[in-house]
C-alpha cells in the first residue's frame, strides 16, 4: 500500500521525519546504493557532516564571483558565432565543468573530448538514477550505467584521487599550505576514508551522483525557467536590468517544477503524522508538485506562474522543491541563489547560477526559435524537456 500526501503542510511533515527512509531511487540502485542521498540514520549523519564542508556560503560566493563567469563565457562563445543554442545541450556544456569541479573530478585542461565524454556519462546517470519513472527498457540503461561506472572510475575517478593523494602527502610532508588543497567532495572525503567506510564502488558511486545531481537539477530548472519567462515577460530582456526579479522568476518556476515531482519514503516504523498514519513497511509518496501548488499557502494562482506573489511568512518562494529535513539539498545556494530581501543590494547579492546563466543569454537576445518548437524528454515520465532550441542576436 502506498499513502499519498499532497498537502503543503502534511508534505513538510512527512519530509521531517526520521522514520521515513529514502525510497525514491530504488531503481537507479546500480548509481545510486550508499551515495548520500540513500543513506539513512547515522551513516547518512556523518557523511553529510564530511560534505557539508564544501558546500559553505563563502565557497559559492566565490564560484559565483570568480569561477563560473570565466566558465560561462567560454563556453557560450561558439553559440555566439552561430547565434543558435539548445538549452538543454548548452546547460549540460556548461554545468558540467562546475558540478565536476566541486566534485573534485579532473579533467585534462581544456580537452573537449573529456568534457564530451562526462556530459554523456551524466545525461546517463541521470536516466539511471530516475528509472522509476523511465519509459524505455530499464535493465538496458543499468547496463550501460555499469558500463559508464567502470569508464568513469577508470578515466576520472582513479586518476584524481591519486593527484589528491599526492596533495595530501606534500601536505603531511610541509610542501603545502591547507590554502592549497582543492576544495571539493572528493578531497573531503578522502581526509575521513576510512572513518566513513567508502570502498572504492562507493566513493566513484558518491562522485557520479554528486556530479548528476549538480547538473540534472539545475539543467531543469534552467529550461522551465526560460519557458515561463518566455510566456510570462513581455520584454524578456528587461530583466538584465533586473536580476532580482529574474531570480524570482527563478524562484516561481522551481516552485512549479521541481526537479522531482514527488519524493518517496517507506516506513521504519509506525508514524503518526497530523493527517495521517502509516503503518511499518508502507510507501509514502509526498507530491511536491501538488504541494507546492496549495492554495491555502500560495494563493488561488498557486498554479500560475507569478514571480511577483505575496507570500506568508516562512513560506520559501521555492515552496518544498529542495526538500526538507535531513535529505534537504546542500547545492540550493549554488544553484538558486540566497533569498532576496526588500533591502537587498542587487550589486552584492548572491543569485545562483541559474539565474547567471539565464541573465547572460538574455543581454545576448534569448529567443524562442520560431522553426524549431521544443519538445519534452520522450524517455521518461518526468516533466523533463529533451530539446529546447533557441536563437541568439548579436551581443
Amino acid at each position: 500500500m502506498t499513502v499519498v500526501i499532497s498537502d503543503y503542510a502534511g508534505a513538510m511533515d512527512a519530509l521531517r521525519q526520521r522514520d521515513l527512509r529514502q525510497s525514491l531511487y530504488d531503481e537507479g540502485a546500480v548509481i545510486m546504493s550508499r551515495v548520500l542521498v540513500n543513506l539513512h540514520g547515522e551513516e547518512h549523519r556523518q557523511r553529510r557532516l564530511v560534505e557539508s564542508q564544501v558546500f559553505r556560503r563563502d565557497f559559492f560566493r566565490y564560484y559565483e564571483t570568480e569561477v563560473f563567469p570565466r566558465t560561462l563565457e567560454e563556453c557560450l562563445s561558439p553559440y555566439l558565432a552561430t547565434g543558435r543554442l539548445d538549452l538543454v545541450e548548452f546547460g549540460y556544456r556548461v554545468l558540467v565543468n562546475l558540478t565536476a569541479d566541486f566534485t573534485g573530478i579532473d579533467r585534462p585542461a581544456n580537452s573537449t573530448d573529456a568534457t564530451e565524454t562526462l556530459m554523456a556519462m551524466l545525461r546517463l546517470f541521470s536516466r539511471t538514477a530516475i528509472l522509476a519513472h523511465s519509459t524505455v527498457d530499464r535493465d538496458a540503461i543499468r547496463r550501460e550505467a555499469l558500463d559508464a561506472l567502470d569508464t568513469f572510475e577508470t578515466d576520472f575517478v582513479k586518476p584524481s584521487i591519486a593527484h589528491r593523494t599526492m596533495l595530501l602527502h606534500d601536505l603531511d610532508n610541509g610542501r603545502l599550505m591547507e590554502g592549497d588543497l582543492p576544495r571539493d567532495i572528493l578531497m573531503v572525503l578522502l581526509r575521513k576514508r576510512s572513518e566513513l567506510d567508502l570502498p572504492d564502488d562507493v566513493l566513484t558511486r558518491e562522485m557520479a551522483f554528486f556530479a548528476l545531481a549538480g547538473a540534472h537539477t539545475s539543467i531543469h530548472t534552467l529550461t522551465h525557467a526560460v519557458h515561463e519567462i518566455f510566456q510570462w515577460a513581455t520584454d524578456p530582456a528587461a530583466l538584465v536590468d533586473d536580476p532580482l526579479l529574474l531570480q524570482r522568476c527563478v524562484l516561481e518556476s522551481i516552485r512549479l517544477h521541481p526537479s522531482s515531482p514527488i519524493a518517496a519514503r517507506r516506513s521504519l516504523c509506525p508514524v503518526a503524522l497530523d493527517t495521517v498514519s502509516i503503518d511499518e513497511g508502507e510507501r509514502v509518496e509526498i507530491s511536491l508538485e501538488m504541494a507546492n501548488r496549495d492554495e491555502r499557502v500560495f494563493g488561488t494562482d498557486a498554479a500560475s506562474f507569478n514571480p511577483q506573489r505575496d507570500l506568508g511568512k516562512g513560506i520559501s518562494p521555492y515552496g518544498l522543491s529542495f526538500g526538507m529535513g535531513m535529505h534537504a539539498c546542500l547545492g540550493l545556494n549554488l544553484a538558486a541563489g540566497t533569498l532576496p530581501r526588500d533591502d537587498t543590494d542587487p550589486a552584492q547579492h548572491h543569485y545562483g547560477t541559474v539565474t547567471l546563466i539565464i541573465r547572460e543569454l538574455l543581454a545576448h537576445g534569448l529567443h524562442p526559435d520560431p522553426k524549431r518548437p521544443p519538445a519534452k524528454d520522450p524517455t521518461t515520465a518526468r516533466d523533463l524537456w529533451g530539446t529546447y532550441p533557441t536563437l541568439l542576436d548579436a551581443p
